[in-house]
């Protein structure tokens, strides 16, 4: 009898020895998953008029899913609007307004001509000649005077409508503003502000998570970090109890400079050590893996 219990003492030390010393050689180092998250806050002032987001929902990159009340800012953009187009209907048509007087600078042109033909056949003096002269030289400065007086008009009614044109642009960007998205494609972690509220610009709306693209952030001795590099492929283990542990590739996608005390929960390679470094190791996930789950990482092909 004792030597049925001796052996079947021994097989499962044996066992557990060869379990442990298997799992220990398995992985270099420990961490737990992150991800890349997103706050989002308003960027407006106003009742929250729609805010359509629930806790696990997943959003697309862009999804509206809210908007602060724009009434106000549309009604100012309207009346903007309409200055603009009073401002424009001042705009006057150059050529049309001093028509007038090129017609009454041709004709003179056409007189000077008959009248230099008379004086070639003594059929007039010079002074007639000389008189549509001065009277060509007057209409010409006159044309000069109101040109130059129309265009400098249209120019300031240019530069009015060209201040209320980006007036009007800030405004679209508000009223832009008042649209709530989300700016990455991921998973709704909290939810801060419910439809009704009163939102300020600042103000937190919710938290969205990328889940499809997490991080382990491990910690490394020293000695490890001459088998690291970054780009690297590794092997990502996903620990999800009861010894379910699944495999996933993984990439080395950070490497900090700088040494730390090992944090409490982590296990490194060597126990000993006081001072670790850590590293990132982006993993795709199949769905599976949760923010904050602890995970273990190989660096050995």
């Amino acid at each position: 009898m004792k030597l049925i219990k001796g052996i079947l003492f021994s097989a499962i030390a044996t066992s557990l020895l060869s379990a442990c010393g298997s799992r220990d050689g398995k992985y270099d180092a420990t961490g737990t998953f992150e991800a890349t998250e997103v706050v989002v806050s308003s960027e407006a002032s106003g009742k929250l008029m729609e805010f359509n987001v629930t806790e696990g929902q997943l959003l697309e990159h862009g999804t509206q899913v809210g908007y602060v009340d724009t009434v106000q800012l549309y009604l100012k953009k309207l009346q903007l609007q309409a200055n603009t187009t009073a401002v424009r209907s001042r705009k006057q048509d150059v050529n049309k307004q001093i028509a007038a007087i090129k017609q009454q600078i041709a004709t003179q042109e056409r007189e000077k001509n008959r009248w230099e033909n008379l004086v070639k056949s003594n059929a007039a003096n010079q002074k007639q000649v000389d008189d549509i002269n001065a009277q060509i030289a007057f209409l010409q400065k006159q044309l000069a005077a109101q040109t130059s007086t129309l265009e400098n008009s249209n120019a300031s009614v240019t530069g009015e409508s060209s201040a209320l044109e980006i007036q009007i642009a800030q405004l679209e960007d508000q009223l832009q503003k008042c649209h709530i998205s989300s700016p990455i494609k991921g998973t709704v972690l909290s939810k801060y502000a419910e439809q009704g509220e009163l939102a300020v610009p600042g103000k937190a709306l919710f938290k969205v998570a990328d889940t499809e693209n997490l991080f382990l952030r491990a910690y490394v001795t020293s000695d490890q970090l001459s088998k690291i590099k970054i780009g690297q492929s590794v092997k990502v283990f996903a620990d999800f109890g009861a010894d379910n542990v699944k495999e996933y590739p993984g990439t080395v996608s950070w490497i900090s400079n700088k040494s730390e005390f090992t944090p409490k929960g982590i296990q490194t390679k060597d126990e000993r050590a006081n001072l670790v470094y850590a590293v990132k190791i982006a993993v795709k996930n199949r769905g599976e893996i949760k923010i904050g789950m602890y995970g273990e990482v190989s660096f050995t092909k």
